[in-house]
């Protein structure tokens, strides 16, 4: 007889309860409640295939509401990925182990991104919709036709940046995107109205979206609904009522069971509610075989795919872009070729304009970069022309117009860099990278190659004042781990530092660059000196260096100015460009050393705090930069009356 998909969830609701019961920490009320709906999902509509969890036209299942990440896992290891074993179920969250307290993509095959902060999984999935439909625009839907599946909570619906995501969905009518939302009506302090009036139905619906209520623990009509799902043409929500710990006896349905866990007479209850008789981390052999037959359905479907790939005159091309997630043999010719010209005819402009001369280089020779900006096209240079709107109904374009996001943005470039087959970039403001910073750092955490342009990224933005003056911003972006952050000082180093961050396959980028114009500094091509971090712009002459002058971006300039000064007053000086500590870190400890050097007197300059800077030039050196906010003024009146002058580079280095 065929197993009952009813008994297929209760394994869900069981393998949850008892790793959380075994961990003494998690949270089996999600998986619990949510569990018939996955069952349908992953048993009826999913398209994977289980040996191959790498495979490119696979359905995408985002589990936003990561704290229940014994659903995924219990579905992982039901449905056959071998390294999902019960035993890793066993050690949930210790460890070691493949089954950590929220799902880490690269850490457990099956799982598409980190998820735990709430809302960022559902603005995530975004741009993995956003991905598939472009990749489908460019190679068409024999090689790329696939969904986004999503399970998010009360939680993070009540996230901003789940608004924000919401309404680009919307606008974009990414109609293979799919929200499940679990509507149980529970938080961690109590029922979710405690603090929420807010009808989600009815805020989908304003933002675009196709929307359906129904039984989460019908069957019936959840297959139905998702049936619905695939024929629209547009995102879709299915608000799915559910009880929190559904199947735990007495616990069932009780708020305050989100993240508690159950004891063993409540184990022993719930088992009784489910006539579960199995022991302990043990499924019954036909329901195992079931969901077996869920794991292995996709392998004909996948094999026809690769077939399709192999026959496809655009094959070789996917396969580069797509499969393997290789740039271009010539990607970087155009841009070589920029960075000599540059080197000898010393353009003189913002870092930004030179960012965007880069791109013009870039985009032709790179088909899979996708750029954008939050409604700051015209100030962050990042648009080329030619690119095209990414737009409904025609994605093939490579440009997207965010709007006013910059969470959203960052968020939505996670997915698409997850998805893979894009390489996402886009601009704001340095000063909004606060707004954004969440996504950033969740990037950095699951190695997304996506790069941030972030402009005007100092006082030097002059008139718009101390709101959008960036003093802290660069330290507290150095601060994320396994994040690249470039502040160019001119043309060269701008182009290097777009070459590197293109180069990198498990890191993401922040470009920092400048509204206002800055000297041109590099007199030499060849060799790419962003790559290291920092290097010899000028060295000393007359001598050995009485003075070492740090800096980056748009202060390099002033510390090659200061340096003839104090040359000319008989004080040997080098200047030292730094435009990524990141990758001077990375650095062996030779060149480091070399690097730093062993004048006497030491002075960093960047108009921005402090902070950090000690590793260059030690406790005593000096700094000439930012102590506090900006203010609103013309940017050459603003440097002076801060003190970052070559006056007072000069003053410093005296001592």
């Amino acid at each position: 007889m065929p197993v009952s998909p009813i008994k297929m969830a209760d394994a869900i609701r069981v393998l949850s309860m008892e790793a959380v019961h075994k961990a003494k920490s998690g949270h089996q009320g999600m998986p619990m409640g949510m569990a018939d709906v996955a069952t349908v999902l992953f048993s009826k509509f999913m398209k994977f295939d289980a040996g191959k969890p790498d495979w490119a036209d696979r359905d995408r299942f985002v589990l936003s509401a990561g704290h229940g990440s014994m659903l995924l896992y219990s579905l992982l290891h039901l449905t056959g990925y071998k390294a999902v074993t019960m035993k890793e179920i066993e050690n949930f969250r210790q460890w070691g182990s493949l089954t950590p307290g929220h799902p880490e993509v690269h850490h457990t095959p099956g799982v598409e991104t980190t998820t735990g902060p709430l809302g960022q999984g559902l603005a995530t999935s975004v741009g993995m919709a956003m991905a598939e439909a472009h990749l489908a625009a460019v190679y068409g839907k024999d090689l790329v036709d696939h969904r986004t599946w999503v399970i998010a909570g009360d939680g993070c619906l009540m996230e901003g940046v789940s608004h924000e995501a919401i309404s680009l969905a919307g606008r974009l009518k990414l109609s293979k995107l799919t929200v499940l939302f679990d509507d149980n009506n529970t938080t961690i302090d109590g029922v979710a109205t405690i603090a929420e009036t807010g009808d989600q139905v009815a805020r989908f619906k304003a933002a675009g979206w196709a929307v359906k209520v129904v039984d989460g623990h019908d069957h019936g009509k959840i297959a139905a609904a998702l049936r619905w799902a695939t024929k629209q043409d547009r995102p879709t929500m299915i608000a799915c009522k559910t009880l929190i710990s559904k199947g735990a006896g007495p616990k069932e349905g009780d708020p305050h069971s989100h993240g508690y866990t159950l004891f063993d007479s409540e184990i022993v209850a719930a088992r009784a509610a489910m006539g579960w008789d199995a022991a302990p981390f043990t499924v019954p052999d036909d329901i195992a075989k079931a969901w077996k037959s869920v794991g292995r359905r996709g392998a004909r479907v996948r094999k026809g795919w690769e077939a399709a790939v192999a026959a496809s005159d655009k094959g070789a091309e996917f396969t580069r872009a797509v499969v393997k997630g290789q740039l271009p043999a010539d990607a970087f010719a155009k841009l070589e070729a920029h960075i000599a010209a540059a080197v000898e005819n010393k353009p003189v402009n913002a870092t930004r304009v030179h960012s965007g001369s880069a791109l013009d280089q870039l985009i032709p020779a790179i088909p899979e970069m996708i750029g954008g900006s939050a409604d700051l096209t015209g100030s962050n240079n990042t648009l080329v022309k030619g690119m095209g709107a990414y737009d409904t109904p025609d994605y093939a374009g490579r440009y997207v117009h965010y709007g006013v996001r910059e969470f959203g943005m960052a968020a939505a470039m996670n997915g698409m860099a997850l998805h893979g087959g894009v390489i996402p970039y886009s601009g704001t403001f340095l000063a909004f990278a606060d707004y954004s910073r969440a996504a950033i750092r969740l990037g950095a955490l699951m190695q997304a190659k996506v790069i941030h342009v972030m402009t005007h990224d100092s006082i030097g933005l002059g008139e718009d004042g101390p709101t959008h003056q960036p003093v802290e911003q660069v330290a507290s972006l150095r601060a994320i781990p396994n994040l690249l952050v470039f502040r160019p000082a001119d043309a060269v180093e701008a182009a290097e530092a777009w070459q590197v961050a293109l180069q990198q396959n498990t890191t993401p980028s922040v470009m920092c660059l400048s509204r206002q114009k800055t000297p041109h500094v590099r007199t030499f091509a060849g060799e790419n000196q962003v790559a290291k971090g920092a290097y010899e712009l000028l060295a000393a002459q007359g001598g050995d260096a009485a003075v070492t002058i740090f800096a980056t971006g748009t202060e390099v300039g002033l510390a090659v100015a200061a340096r003839e000064v104090l040359q000319s007053q008989g004080k040997p000086t080098r200047v030292v460009s730094v435009p990524c500590w990141e990758l001077f870190d990375q650095q062996p400890a030779a060149y480091r050393k070399a690097v730093i050097g062993s004048a006497p007197v030491r002075v960093a300059v960047e108009a921005g705090i402090r902070q950090g800077w000690e590793r260059f030039i030690g406790e005593d050196g000096k700094f000439v930069g930012m102590t506090g906010f900006g203010a609103s003024a013309p940017f050459e009146r603003l440097y002076k009356e801060f003190g970052i002058t070559t006056e007072a580079v000069v003053e410093a280095a005296a001592g």
